[in-house]
């Protein structure tokens, strides 16, 4: 079955870091710590087919491990503890990712690569694993199907299946899981629909 990969991630921060664009003194490097991923079936009644959850061990640009910030625990729900049991080294995360992925197109609420790949690899120094045309950006997808640009400006990613009224499980906001399946569960309307073409979500190569 053809399919694309639709995917989150959650990066380091402090209160405020977003509005300073991470450029204070004290903020962190916005290094990945999570990454949510899910397989859309592009054939049939295009299923939701697998689902894919990694937690990082971030460090910073001297291999350091950095602390989880109570702000981004009280955002993301990820604690430290949860690093300390669970997270994997940048490279394995990245590569499981791409085993996930199978090769084909990515899509994330925004340019969730250039946390992911970018400056993530860049921080800890290794070579980025996965080249840049594999990703897109999912905001081009409501476009083609006719959402408002307006709208789009405003809607996050945790809201948008919200947006469309699509009934889902209950899912946590800032979770790259829940914010992954949130898109996911949009885009599978929008095809169910016939508002969004599945050849769209799988560009010739």
């Amino acid at each position: 079955m053809k399919t694309a990969i639709i995917f989150d991630c959650e990066f380091l921060c402090l209160e405020g870091s977003q509005r300073r664009f991470w450029c204070a003194a004290h903020d962190p490097d916005p290094v990945i710590a999570q990454i949510g991923a899910v397989r859309l079936g592009l054939e049939g009644d295009f299923p939701l087919l697998a689902t894919h959850r990694n937690y990082i061990c971030p460090i910073d640009r001297h291999g350091r491990r950095y602390g989880i910030d109570p702000f981004f625990t009280a955002l993301t729900g990820i604690t430290q503890d949860t690093i300390d049991a669970e997270a994997v080294p940048l490279q394995e995360a990245l590569s499981g990712f791409d085993r996930f992925s199978e090769g084909v197109q990515c899509w994330s609420w925004g340019k969730d690569e250039l946390n992911m790949v970018a400056i993530s690899c860049y921080v800890a120094g290794i070579q980025p694993p996965i080249p840049a045309d594999r990703f897109d950006n999912a905001v081009k997808l409501l476009l083609a199907a006719g959402m408002p640009v307006e709208d789009l400006a405003r809607t996050p990613s945790n809201k948008l299946a919200d947006y469309y009224g699509v009934e889902h499980p209950p899912l946590r906001g800032h979770d790259a899981l829940d914010d992954a399946l949130s898109v996911s569960y949009t885009l599978q309307y929008l095809l169910r629909a016939g508002k969004l073409r599945p050849e769209t979500l799988a560009p010739a190569v």
